[in-house]
Order: structure tokens, then C-alpha cells, then sequence
């Protein structure tokens, strides 16, 4: 950030990390998967089809390289015949239509054979560290068939219906970070390419992308013959990868507060140095009307099922008409401080998707100024822990990052109703009713706000002098909340600022949030507790990352095809 900018404060905790408005963020250009696009790009990567014995049925398997400046990795795609009985997106299916490693290097015969016995059986198969990353994919029919077929007969799919789905395929799971014997995080975190969060997901996700696509045109020409037609560049790029995401990623927020702190205050940080830009550039104005503008068109494509999901963007298209007027005179840019007087603007007339739609356009012209932040969404540590601080001191840090908690009446039951629990069956998360169902005594350390309330009166008689050492050996079950409070006093941004077993709460809101982190688009809710969405939809493809405009897939829009 230049020393001659002035400074603006970051938006506070108690603004940013409520479950309302983090359900309601999109992706920005520091968000994962554009950081690792515009590395693919500036690095140079070099991808490789290396192997493809895939029948004219479209099984078998399919080894893609990715060559980065010191290393390379490979990602094995096993497509297989899934029965329809067995088709389903649940974690706890046993089949799939593909199944995928990341591989550490060039996967050899040897490797291959071994993984194509156990990819298939995901958690129940047996992993090396050489495997970086196990994921499984289902097709999405409908689109799938109908490409295959128009492709077949020489002709692009309807347009209409790429709207509709957006995507070939969609993940059911993507696991790193040493799940089921794979490679453990501290082997990668310190290389250069791997070191900002979930960038092996991210980019075996990419990878997974390209194979639907060579997947799809492949049975088209065993079908079509040389009458077959390819994908035309603008429907490729518009097409993603689907997922779809439910509780089990919701704990990990809680379970690692310094890393979302960080990831917070990186995005924060980006948006606090846009606002801080004086006079604006005149080539941003013209990119900021242009991206509103596209704006516009995304969210008209953007249609789900869901009634409060579908008021939501009725009110954010409405957000963006008002935004196009306010931002269409010179006026508007011409004031002092014109950006931070358009985000405050933002603050006051639009809804909170509307703002936080607006942060993502700010955001998005001023590469220069914040790409950097990008480099530092990691964390070396998980939590604070200082058994030598003084009671006093404790209760200080609780009554400032905390009190929010005490506004909380914890005696009525519809404030402690629910409770989150691990179900061995369904192999992920679950909220159970506290009053109605058995089982809260095997609850997972969710209960962050009733617990901290807790830990307030139990300190309220303490001595101040007393040491957190000396008071945890008397109530050990306050240990965690301690620790919550010392964390959230260095890391502001650790902690969701809602009480996350109301009755009311929404677990979307946590989903949503750290989807948009990764760059995920198009949330489709189907429920308060799971989601489908969009990854890498409108992102150039490896043979397009040296062209101008890789960058330029914030709002993906209908394709355009020539006739």
C-alpha cells in the first residue's frame, strides 16, 4: 500500500463475522481460485493430457500433468459404469461416475495400477503421502446427456440449459490435507505454489474440470463420428464443476480461528485499501461501470429453487439498478475519497448481498494495489494458549471480544436447541433438537458463545490475581473457552459472532461464507443446512491463460456463440 494513501479502518468483527452477511458474500479476486489462476498464468504452467484409455462408453482412465516452474503433479481421473440405484451426492455413497487423485510428481504404471484398485473405494481405500488430494464426482444427467448428444450431431448444447445447470459434473467430496493416509498439509505448505489455504483442492477441482470436458467431446465423436462438433471456447469457459456442500464443512470455520481470521482480514485489508484510493483512476471508473453492468446480467441467470434464496436476488437486482444509476454520473467520482464514499453509499441503500456484491466490484479493478493479500491466507497456528495470564486479564479480553455474547439469554431453550454432533452412520456432521432428540452429550465444540457465557460466570468470584493455569486445574471444562478468548483478543476476525445452536441459526450462512473464500458462484440452496454451487464457471482453460483478460471471470455471463 503506497505511504501517501490515507488510511481507512477495517470494517469491525462485529460487522463482518455475523451469519447474516456472511451468508451473503461472493467471490473476489483474492479469493482461491482466481490467486491460483493468475499464478497458473504469470508461472507459466504447462498441462499435459499424458494418458486417456477411456472406451467409446466414456470409462476407464485419464492421467493430466501440470508442470509448475519446479515441480510437477499429475491428477489420475478413473471414470467408471455407476448403476443409477447407486447414484446419489450423500457422503456416504459408495459409487460414483469418477473418482480422482492429485498425485505428488509423475504417477507411474506402477502408481496407476495401485490407485485405480482403491481411489474407487475412497475412504475405505488405502493412500500414500504421493497422494495429495482424493475427490469423487457425479455427472449432472441431463446436461451431460444433452452435450454429448448436440455435440454428436454437430451442434452446441442450448444455451438455455448450460444456464440452467452450468456445469458437467459435480464433486460430492475433495479431500486433503492428510484425510485417509494422503499427503499431510506440512508436506506442501511450504512450497511456493501450495502455501495459500486449499490450493491442491483447488486446483485438482481445475483439473477435474478439464477432463469433463475431454470426457463429454470424446463419447460425442465415438457417437458423431467426424460429424461430431467440439465445445466452442465460449460455452467451455462457461461451463464449471458443481458441488455439493453441506454441514461437514461448516466445523471447520470453528475449529481453525486463525486461519479464518486470516483469511478475513486479508479480504478486509483489500477492501480498506480500494476505499483509500484517491482521486480514482479514470480507467477504474469505466471497469467498475462495466463489471455493475455485468453484474446485472449474472444475477438475472441466477435462478433457484429456493423461496428466500429467490427474494434475496429479486432484491439484489434491484440493488444493482439503483448501483448503475448512482454510479452512471461523473459526479459520482469525482468527490474526494469517491470510492469510500461509494462503498459508504453501499451501506446505507443496499441490502446485504447488494454490499457485498458492491465490495466484490471495488475490489476487482485494483489488482495492483491488494493481489499481494492473496499470499498471506494461511496460518501457521491454530489457537492461543497462555496458562500463566491472570484471571483479570482473561475477563478484560472476554468483556472486549466477547460482548456480544452476554446480550445472550442462554436460559430460554430456544437459544441452546440445537446441538452438532459427528454421526458415525452418515459419516459427517449433524444438528440434533436438544429437546427433543438424545445424544447433546456427545455434542462438538460448537457451542462457542454458550460457552464462553459460561466461562464469564465462572470467573465472575475469582481472584484477579489468580492464574488461568491455577483456575483450569479447579474447572478443566472451561479449558476450551479460554482458549477461544485469549485467541479471539490477537486474531479479532476468529470467531462467528452469533450463537450457533439458536434455533434459528442458519448453517448455509457459514457454507456460503467460506465458499465464497474459495470463488465458488451460483449458490443454489437447497436447504438451510447444504448448497449447490459453481467452481472455476467462466475460468480460462490452460490453452487461454496467456491471453489477455485471464483475469476477467468475476461475473460469468451467457456464452455467445456465432451462428
Amino acid at each position: 500500500m503506497p505511504m501517501d494513501v490515507p488510511a481507512v479502518a477495517l470494517r469491525p468483527p462485529d460487522q463482518v463475522m455475523r451469519l447474516d452477511r456472511m451468508g451473503a458474500m461472493f467471490q473476489t479476486r483474492i479469493s482461491f481460485m482466481r490467486s491460483l489462476i493468475r499464478r497458473m498464468s504469470a508461472e507459466q504452467w504447462a498441462f499435459e493430457r499424458h494418458r486417456f484409455d477411456i472406451d467409446d462408453a466414456g470409462f476407464g482412465v485419464a492421467v493430466y500433468l501440470v508442470h509448475t516452474p519446479d515441480r510437477t503433479y499429475s491428477l489420475i481421473a478413473f471414470a467408471h459404469d455407476l448403476a443409477p440405484e447407486q447414484r446419489t451426492d450423500r457422503v456416504i455413497a459408495e459409487a460414483w461416475d469418477a473418482t480422482f487423485n492429485l498425485f505428488d510428481g509423475v504417477a507411474t504404471d506402477a502408481d496407476i495400477e495401485r490407485l485405480r484398485s482403491e481411489t474407487p473405494r475412497q475412504e475405505a481405500g488405502r493412500f500414500s503421502d504421493t497422494e495429495l488430494v482424493l475427490a469423487r464426482a457425479n455427472k449432472s444427467l441431463r446436461l451431460f446427456d444433452h452435450v454429448v448428444g448436440r455435440l454428436a450431431d454437430g451442434h452446441q448444447p442450448e444455451i438455455e440449459m448450460l444456464i440452467d445447470v452450468g456445469y458437467l459434473m459435480r464433486t460430492t467430496a475433495v479431500y486433503g490435507n492428510g484425510k485417509f493416509g494422503c499427503a499431510d498439509r506440512f508436506k506442501i505448505s511450504d512450497r511456493p505454489e501450495m502455501r495459500t489455504a486449499f490450493q491442491a483442492e483447488m486446483l485438482t477441482v481445475y483439473l477435474v474440470r478439464l477432463f469433463t470436458v475431454d470426457l463429454v467431446e470424446h463419447i460425442a465423436r465415438c457417437q458423431g463420428g467426424t460429424g461430431a462438433a467440439t465445445l466452442s471456447p465460449p460455452v467451455r469457459r462457461f461451463l464449471g464443476i458443481g458441488n455439493a456442500t453441506g454441514l461437514g464443512m461448516a466445523p471447520f470455520l470453528v475449529s481453525h480461528p486463525v486461519l479464518t481470521h486470516n483469511w478475513v482480514v486479508a479480504r478486509e485489508t483489500a477492501l480498506a485499501r480500494v476505499r483509500a484510493i484517491d482521486p480514482t483512476p479514470r480507467s477504474s471508473v469505466s471497469a467498475l461501470r462495466r463489471l455493475t453492468g455485468l453484474a446485472a446480467v449474472y444475477a438475472e441467470e441466477w435462478v433457484v429453487e429456493d423461496l428466500l434464496q429467490t427474494e434475496r436476488i429479486a432484491e439484489l437486482r434491484n440493488d444493482i439498478g439503483r448501483l448503475r444509476d448512482f454510479i452512471s454520473t461523473d459526479a459520482c467520482f469525482d468527490r474526494p475519497a469517491a470510492i469510500d464514499a461509494l462503498y459508504l453509499w453501499g451501506e446505507r441503500h443496499l441490502s446485504l448481498e447488494g454490499q457485498e456484491l458492491l465490495v466484490s466490484i471495488l475490489l476487482e479493478p485494483f489488482g495492483d494495489q491488494i493481489d499481494d493479500l492473496s499470499q498471506s491466507m494461511q496460518a501457521d497456528v491454530t489457537a492461543c494458549w497462555d496458562p500463566a495470564m491472570a484471571v483479570g486479564q482473561l475477563r478484560d479480553q472476554l468483556l472486549v471480544s466477547f460482548a456480544w455474547v452476554l446480550a445472550i439469554d442462554f436460559d430460554g431453550p430456544e437459544s441452546t436447541k440445537r446441538f452438532w454432533y459427528y454421526s458415525d452412520e452418515k459419516l459427517e456432521p449433524r444438528i440434533g433438537d436438544r429437546t427433543t432428540e438424545a445424544g447433546a452429550e456427545h455434542e462438538m465444540p460448537i457451542a462457542v458463545a454458550r460457552d464462553v457465557a459460561r466461562l464469564h460466570a465462572a470467573l465472575a468470584d475469582v481472584d484477579a490475581a489468580t492464574t488461568v493455569a491455577e483456575f483450569v486445574m479447579r474447572s478443566p471444562e472451561h479449558r476450551n473457552a479460554i482458549r477461544r478468548v485469549q485467541t479471539a483478543s490477537k486474531y479479532p476476525y476468529a470467531e462467528i459472532r452469533d450463537n450457533l445452536i439458536d434455533a434459528d441459526c442458519r448453517p448455509i450462512d457459514m457454507l456460503r461464507f467460506k465458499l465464497a473464500l474459495f470463488g465458488a458462484g451460483k449458490y443454489d440452496p437447497k436447504s438451510s443446512l447444504w448448497t449447490r454451487i459453481n467452481l472455476f464457471q467462466g475460468a480460462p482453460f490452460p490453452e487461454e491463460l496467456s491471453l489477455d483478460g485471464v483475469d476477467d471471470w468475476l461475473f460469468p455471463t451467457r456464452p455467445v456463440v456465432a451462428a
